[in-house]
């Protein structure tokens, strides 16, 4: 049976070649096209959070970091906690219209688009634990399921709720000052002994970046040796 695109749900044309006769191909969930508006982020990036220097102007880069990155490490209270965000693809239009399906319209099914490029880069990363951004219990009621457990479950990876939301509000709406002065908007659920373990935060979009500095600083102090993180968007 041909398969429908899990996006736009056209019919998926079957790869012709050799190289599909004689391997074992993959099972396709996404057409061409659609693949094809995902944009990678690659090239030169900002060391801790994966910007790409190419789409900023030299006055706001600092060396390896981003100016955002740079004055969150000159900042002693926030300096270390997040080593490194991986993310996969720019934050485009085509993109943001995925994510508002998958999170706000309800359909889990897509998680499975991006389980392919998630496993693939995790790979990289090899993590001894994955915990899941948290949503508030009202956000959660409101979606039947945390997308960045759904993300991490599709790929064949274990979520480990370490992480409770205290405080809901948007931070995207606020100002830096007011994001870093923000009181701690998680608490950690002790359920595994995190000395020496490599964490890896996941999360849907880096926008600002307070968000994983927040759970990170909580699980570096929790005795993680490490906290870095894996977002579909950028």
């Amino acid at each position: 049976m041909q398969n429908r695109c899990l996006n736009c749900y056209e019919f998926i044309l079957p790869n012709i070649g050799w190289r599909a006769i004689f391997s074992v191909e993959k099972e396709q969930l996404i057409c061409q096209t659609c693949e094809g508006k995902l944009e990678r982020i690659e090239g030169e990036q900002c060391r801790i959070c994966s910007r790409p220097f190419q789409n900023i102007d030299e006055k706001f880069r600092r060396g390896d970091l981003c100016h955002d990155c740079f004055r969150w490490e000159e900042d002693p209270e926030w300096h270390g906690y997040l080593e490194r965000n991986y993310s996969l693809f720019l934050y485009n239009d085509f993109l943001k219209e995925i994510i508002a399906k998958f999170k706000f319209r309800g359909d889990y099914v897509l998680a499975k688009i991006f389980s392919e490029f998630l496993k693939k880069r995790l790979t990289e990363i090899t993590p001894d634990i994955f915990v899941p951004i948290p949503l508030s219990k009202e956000r959660l009621y409101e979606r039947g399921f945390n997308q960045a457990s759904a993300i991490l479950l599709e790929a064949g990876y274990q979520p480990n709720h370490l992480l409770s939301r205290i405080h809901s509000e948007k931070q995207s709406k606020k100002s830096r000052s007011e994001r870093i002065h923000l009181p701690q908007v998680f608490q950690f659920l002790p359920d595994i002994q995190l000395a020496g373990k490599k964490v890896v935060l996941v999360d849907d979009i880096y926008t600002t970046g307070s968000t994983l500095r927040h759970a990170a600083k909580l699980l570096k102090e929790a005795g993680a040796a490490s906290v870095q993180s894996l977002t579909l968007a950028r």
